[in-house]
Parts: C-alpha cells; structure tokens; sequence
C-alpha cells in the first residue's frame, strides 16, 4: 500500500495572503511543514499542491516536489485530488500548510490505522481541550465520537453541550479537531464528486460532506499539537517555540 502526503499551499488566504512563503524563523513557513512531513516514516512520498509559481519555484529549490493545480478549488480536498490523479496513492495524507509544529509520528499513526483496518474511509486526530475558554470559539472546530473512535459530529459549537450544571461524572470532556486528514483513494475520489451538503454549508467544514455520505472516520486522539499560522500575529508565537528547540 503506498501512501502519498499531500500539503496544499495557495497563495491567496483571505487573512494572510502569501503565508506560504512568509518567514518564520528563517524559513518560508512552507519549508517547515515540508521538512516535518518528510520526517514521518510510513509515506512514500510527499508533494505540495499550490496554484502559484512563486510556491512552487520555492520548494522545488528547498529539494521538494510540487504539482500545480487548479486556482479555483473551493477547499484543500478538492487541490489535494487533483494532485494525486494519475499517481498511484492507496493512502493520501492531506498534511495543512500552515502548520509547522506537525508531528511526524501523528501522521504515521494515521496511515497505520489506515492501512490495518480496511473498514475506515477516513483517518483524522483531536486532542482534549485544556483550555476551555477555547472550547467556547466558532473558530475551533470540535468533534465528538461513539466508542470505537469513529467520529459522530463535527462542530463550531460547543458540543458536547452540558444541559445541567455540575455532573456526576466529572468535568466535560470536549475535544478539539485537528485539520489532518488520510484517506483511502475511492473515497477521496467520492468526496470531491459530491456538491457540498446543508451541514457543510452552515458550518463551513468541510468534513460535514464525508459524514453526510456515510464515511467512517477513525478519530485518533493526540496532545501537544501546537499552533497553526493563520495570521500575521501567529508568527512570533511560532517563532518562539521554534527558536527555543521545541518546533
């Protein structure tokens, strides 16, 4: 089974254009995600999908591959299957481009599920919100999953939702969705067919599309994921935990 990661990089994000080859301690941020990806042991190969030259020019000379696509996706899962079309990839790894502290080995951990248990479409990751001041954020995404791990609902509100005050067993425990997805080629393929859902629609996730179809998705849960990039005010922060050797 070859697994393909695919890191998707366009130039125009509405609160940070070019954030891609924005300087982050030294290093476009492309570069950092680039290396990290390259770090996990269980992908083939690694890939950057953009719709700029500039992109692609910058991590062909950082010895990276990258495929140019389309400039009208409406979303990073529509860039990474144009990427991979007439590759062969069993397992592709949409790795975010604006995440430089991403761990290898959660992205292992991802195409191993995928690759033991043939039943999963998806693979995805969340963490336990322990700050719950964020929790309360539409702009962090929580999940809620059944028993086995599968996910059940992706959200911006706040869920699980705790009617009564005070519970017998103990704090809620929310998690927090984190924007890694692996997944199998057919079902990839599927998505990307498929117009875009009501759920999809009000909430502006994506994620909503591949539940609306029925996809089984394993949610593994992780810790430490760090910070991503999406404003210009997020650099320092990244930069400082580079700088002090924890990137």
């Amino acid at each position: 089974m070859k697994a393909v990661g695919v890191i998707p990089a366009r130039w125009g994000s509405t609160r940070f254009p070019g954030k891609s080859l924005a300087s982050v301690a030294g290093k476009p941020l492309i570069q950092w995600v680039l290396e990290r990806a390259k770090q996990a042991e269980r992908l083939d190969e690694v890939l950057v999908a953009t719709d700029d030259a500039r992109i692609s020019r910058a991590v062909e000379s950082m010895g990276g591959k990258s495929v140019m696509t389309r400039a009208d996706h409406p979303s990073g899962t529509d860039r990474i299957a144009e990427a991979v079309a007439g590759r062969r990839a069993d397992v592709i790894v949409n790795i975010q481009g604006d995440e430089p502290l991403i761990d290898p080995a959660l992205i292992d951990r991802l195409v191993t599920v995928m690759e033991k248990d043939a039943s999963w479409d998806m693979a995805t990751a969340a963490e336990p919100f322990t700050d719950q001041v964020l929790a309360g954020q539409t702009s962090v995404v929580k999940v809620v999953c059944d028993g086995t791990g599968r996910a059940m609902y992706f959200s911006r509100a706040t869920i699980p939702f705790q009617r009564d005050a005070g519970s017998p067993a103990g704090p809620v425990r929310r998690m927090r969705h984190l924007g890694i997805y692996a997944y199998r080629r057919a079902f990839l393929e599927r998505v990307v067919k498929e117009p875009p859902c009501e759920l999809e629609q009000l909430e502006k996730l994506e994620q909503l599309r591949a539940l609306h179809i029925g996809a089984k998705i394993a949610v593994l849960e992780t810790t430490g994921s760090g910070i991503g990039v999406d404003t210009p005010e997020d650099v320092p922060r990244i930069e400082a935990i580079l700088l002090r050797g924890k990137g």
